[in-house]
């Protein structure tokens, strides 16, 4: 019922610009129909283009992210476990956490030139922040006798992980990824429109340039329910592995 509800407004829209167009009459090189959408899409589903490219970003998406949040993970945990290192650090992140990631393709394409390697070192700059502030501020507010109960055991710093830090941060963290995982798909599109020969980014640049408004908007659209349709898996895992912890933390 509340999904007939969410799409009774998009529907309306798409069917107003449905008639709209057909009454007008208009040929325009940057606007197409929703039937004419709809069948280019189903077009470059057909002839494997929209999987194929699909595939690329996802892939470059989701190495950066596992790279970049994998990083940021071990980081967030040392900083909140050695103030000294955190406060050592604090400069270095408060400047290079504003850059954005796309300001850094010209540096990336003369270190590492076209392809993935470009792309996924982008994305797990960008993925990287996210997870080390979330992950970070999530150490920070463990509770004070859960760290002091852990030193009266004498437990191993491996151990002070695994045992007290992670069981008690993983609801965080899992949110820190999901935000994480947004960004990566933001950024390998960007990145692939702006410089990259690949992925979903290039074949929307492509269609554009080659004045296929049609194919242009069923790519849009697409990388949008691609988006939605990660964020729905990751948070439907996230109910199941953390049930009303994974709530609490979506409310705040």
């Amino acid at each position: 019922m509340k999904l007939l509800k969410a799409l009774v407004l998009p529907v309306a829209l798409l069917i107003v610009w449905e008639i709209a167009m057909r009454v007008s009459g208009v040929q325009s090189d940057s606007l197409a129909a929703p039937s004419q959408i709809a069948v280019a899409f189903y077009a470059a589903m057909l002839d494997g283009t929209i999987p194929r490219r699909t595939a690329e970003t996802l892939r470059a998406a989701l190495t950066g992210l596992a790279i970049g949040g994998g990083s940021a993970l071990v980081a967030s945990i040392v900083l909140g476990l050695v103030p000294p290192v955190a406060r050592l650090m604090q400069f270095s992140i408060e400047v290079l956490r504003p850059v954005p990631a796309v300001a850094l393709i010209p540096v990336a394409i003369l270190s590492l030139g076209f392809g993935y390697g470009m792309e996924i070192s982008l994305v797990a700059f960008a993925t990287f922040w996210p997870v080390l502030i979330y992950g970070h501020a999530a150490i920070a507010n463990i509770e004070p006798q859960l760290l002091d109960v852990s030193r009266v055991l004498r437990l191993s710093t491996f151990g002070r992980v695994t045992k007290v830090v992670l069981p008690a941060t993983l609801p965080r963290y899992f949110v820190a990824f999901r935000l994480a995982t947004a960004v990566s798909l933001i950024v390998a599109v960007t990145v692939e429109i702006a410089a990259n020969p690949l992925g979903i980014g290039y074949e929307l640049m492509t269609a554009s340039q080659s004045l296929h408004p049609d194919l242009m908007f069923a790519l849009v659209l697409w990388i949008g329910l691609v988006g939605w349709g990660l964020n729905g898996a990751l948070l439907l895992a996230q109910r199941r592995l953390f049930g009303p912890a994974a709530m609490a933390e979506i409310a705040r």
